[in-house]
């Protein structure tokens, strides 16, 4: 065996990218692959959270050495490792390896790294992860899987096939594997190793292997790589250090051309030409069933439980190798049957009959469009996608590949760029995506920068029968948990409600405020009668669930956050019935204090002609006490009915409730379900005059543009209007927010105003009226929500 200074020589390594630690790294005379496999030493692992690290720490542990690591993050994985002996540290300090005889770093890891800077100079050995995984392959005869996509699928169904198989395979795989219970593992009994090989940074040249199975070769990782030709060079040396077999797609051009004329080449596809050939494909919702031919003999039948027909080009790679290592065709068919997928390759999240939330790790335009393609396949009604472009290099390298790779999505949102390792690109955004989607032709793409209002955009177009799909290499994936989360909710809310009543996400309530500003209901919900809501409160009060009652939201201000929580919208049925005894008038929550007006008018019914000027529902009316031409709403109401905490109803009756200016404390926590209104006999000539006496001064002392009615309670000493008048502070604009020219009590919206906008502008009028006439003015207006 030689040693690492002739086997992993500076000279020999692919070049790395300046700005990486390997830039400035040397070796050490060592026989790595004995020192790792046949030794116990003190390894110190820089950035041992990423997924490849964790790997190589789980293996060293195996192996019997004394593990520490370090990283900025810790996460589930770092945990698990602890609990099998690492020492974890949550930042890179130099005596956190002070004592380790070996430095392995992840090539995220820059140069400046305190840990590698101290090594260097204490002339420690530090090598590369893929330098660490290379050596100890060395020790077994290994398997590398590589190519641009579906590394690791295969490499894990390859371990699960060859574990299955009785071939007790170590394994080393990029992502969580719930089948094969880790990422990595050392099995002291078995030959093989079986590793997916990482070609993004050319350390794949590294490796040795006795077998290699190539996937596909494309254009990829150009912040590496000059061209194709570059790509396809490493691939070319790696053939050369292949000891035994190379296995290789013939359906893929360039792996086809590179490898065909290799004398120890083995083809697998779908064409005739392959010498393990897939026939008679069937795909179905979550799983494929095809038949093997291997040079013109029938193997059998295979079905594989994970969809898509690029994982049948995948399993028939496994099939070639696994059948070549000798196992039985009915070994390796009865192993696929049993596989499931590694985590974040279309992995399902949340399944009802209503909605499919699904994750996958796809982020090279070629992955995208086969992960869409399965996607389609499924059946659902749309297939909705959130997708978060990883690498600023790639996003430019590929940008018009970006754009024709989400035909098979109906629609889509196109977060930031998940830079990784990588510093910025002027100009280059998810909005370069965005673009070039939309110039291919594609209506229904959309553009969000905040990666945590992505799941608002897609979960608020949700309809029943969805798919929603996440994609991409970075964090996206949470998104999708939480609204995987948060569904599970909504589809409770949802039963409670009925079939009449509606649920949704994320609804912006600036679709629901007079103002219309304002963030997203986290649930909105409409329930229709009596019996739901008083259901809904209750499930709420169990689960703990923030409830907020809203009307009209005639005089309400949302912060652009939105509202945490329920936001519960009686409407429609009961809610907004309307029904006439003597001159008594019940109206449910919902109905509009306009429509009661009304309803006098028709009856004969005077004294409610007021209410035309309110612009809110009953339920709003009750809990503001809301007035308007020298009235207030419980100057004409005789009863409430109400349910409170516990969903229980009550009926009270003036007399029972205590009510004050623009106020009525019931209201805060309990919630209105009707009230009965009381006028008196009147002609109709005269409820018709004051109706349109209500009509005048509104459109003469009220702005037409959006607003909230009025925005601060009446001081005792003037009017609020009057004093900002007085003030001269009509027609104050903050961005799209403005004092109205008509009434100096009312901020309108001149299209397109945030709520910040719009608070920011109350706190400079309460400011101007504090300093100049020593008056503290209180909002009127309701303030809700969280700052966005």
């Amino acid at each position: 065996m030689k040693p690492v200074s002739e086997d992993y020589s500076v000279t020999a390594q692919p070049p790395l990218h300046t700005g990486s630690a390997a830039a400035s790294m040397r070796t050490l005379p060592l026989d790595l692959p004995a020192f790792l496999t046949r030794e116990q030493h003190r390894i110190h692992l820089v950035g041992v959270a990423g997924s490849g690290m964790s790997g190589i720490a789980a293996l060293l542990i195996e192996l019997g050495h004394a593990v520490s690591g370090s990283d900025k993050v810790s996460t589930t994985e770092t945990d698990r490792l602890q609990r099998l002996g690492l020492r974890f540290h949550e930042q890179h300090l130099p005596e956190h390896a002070s004592t380790a005889d070996l430095i392995i770093f992840s090539s995220a890891i820059r140069s400046d790294n305190p840990i590698l800077g101290s090594a260097r100079d204490a002339g420690k050995p530090i090598v590369r992860r893929a330098e660490a995984l290379a050596a100890i392959m060395r020790s077994k005869r290994g398997i590398v899987i590589a190519g641009m996509h579906g590394k690791t699928t295969t490499s894990s169904m390859a371990a699960h096939v060859l574990r299955e198989g009785g071939l007790h395979p170590s394994h080393y795989v990029g992502a969580e594997i719930p089948i094969l219970g880790s990422n990595a593992h050392w099995d002291p009994r078995g030959e093989y190793f079986v590793a997916e090989g990482d070609e993004s940074d050319g350390t794949i040249a590294l490796f040795h292997p006795e077998h290699t199975l190539i996937l596909n070769i494309e254009e990829e990782h150009l912040d590496f790589y000059a061209d194709l030709g570059a790509i396809e060079n490493v691939f070319a040396q790696l053939m050369a250090q292949t000891a035994g077999k190379v296995f290789y797609n013939v359906d893929d051009e360039n792996a086809a051309r590179l490898f065909r004329s290799f004398t120890r080449g083995i083809s697998y596809g779908f064409g005739e030409t392959a010498d393990y050939r897939a026939a008679d494909i069937r795909l179905k919702d979550f799983s494929s069933t095809f038949r093997v031919n291997h040079r013109g003999q029938d193997l059998g039948e295979a079905t594989l439980n994970v969809p898509g027909q690029h994982n049948v080009h995948n399993a028939l790679g496994v099939v070639a190798l696994a059948s070549e290592l000798g196992i039985a065709f009915e070994k390796i068919a009865k192993s696929l049957a049993k596989f499931e997928h590694a985590r974040r390759r279309f992995e399902i999240k949340y399944d009802s009959p209503r909605f499919l939330l699904v994750d996958d790790y796809g982020h090279h335009p070629t992955e995208i469009r086969a992960t869409l393609k399965t996607a389609r396949s499924v059946g659902r009604k749309r297939v909705l996608t959130i997708f978060q472009p990883h690498r600023y290099s790639r996003t430019k390298a590929l940008r018009k590949e970006f754009g024709r790779a989400f035909d098979d999505a109906d629609r889509v949102v196109v977060t930031d760029i998940y830079g990784s390792n990588e510093a910025p690109i002027p100009g280059v955004t998810g909005q370069v995506i965005v673009d070039e989607i939309v110039a291919h032709g594609h209506r229904g793409v959309s553009y969000e920068s905040r990666l945590e209002w992505v799941r608002r955009a897609i979960g608020n177009m949700l309809e029943s029968g969805d798919l929603v799909l996440s994609l991409g290499a970075g964090n996206i994936h949470e998104q999708l948990s939480a609204l995987a989360a948060d569904l599970v909710t909504a589809e409770k809310l949802k039963e409670i409600m009925g079939e009449d009543g509606e649920v949704c996400l994320y609804e912006p309530l600036s679709k629901h405020t007079t103002l219309r500003v304002g963030g997203p209901a986290q649930f909105w919900a409409e329930p229709r009668n009596e019996k739901a809501f008083a259901k809904l409160i209750r499930f709420c009060r169990e689960e703990n669930l923030p409830l907020f009652v809203m009307g009209r939201g005639s005089n309400l201000l949302v912060r652009d956050g939105g509202i945490r929580g329920a936001v519960v919208h009686p409407c429609g049925g009961d809610f907004e019935k309307i029904e006439i005894n003597g001159v008594e008038i019940t109206a449910g929550a919902g109905a509009k204090l306009k429509e009661v007006a009304y309803a006098g008018k028709a009856a004969g019914i005077g004294g409610l002609e007021w209410l035309e000027g309110i612009p809110g529902t009953v339920g709003g009316g009750l809990r503001m006490n809301a007035g308007a031409m020298g009235m207030q709403t419980f100057d004409n109401v005789v009863r409430v009915r109400y349910l409170d905490a516990n969903g229980e109803v009550h009926t009270k009756t003036r007399d029972e409730l205590e009510v004050y200016y623009r106020n009525f404390p019931l209201l805060a926590k309990n919630f209105a379900v009707s009230a009965v209104f009381r006028g008196e006999p009147a002609p109709l000539e005269e409820i018709v005059r004051k109706l349109q006496a209500s009509q005048e001064k509104r459109r003469t002392s009220q702005p037409a543009a959006k607003s909230a009615g009025c925005i601060f309670k009446n001081p005792d000493t003037c009017p609020a209007g009057k004093l900002v008048d007085e003030l001269g502070l009509k027609n104050l604009a903050v961005g799209k927010a403005r004092v109205s020219k008509v009434h100096g009590n009312f901020i309108v919206n001149d299209g397109g105003a945030t709520a910040a906008e719009m608070l920011e502008l109350i706190e400079e009028i309460k400011a101007t009226a504090r300093a100049k006439r020593g008056i503290e003015l209180e909002t009127e207006v309701q303030i809700v929500g969280e700052t966005g």
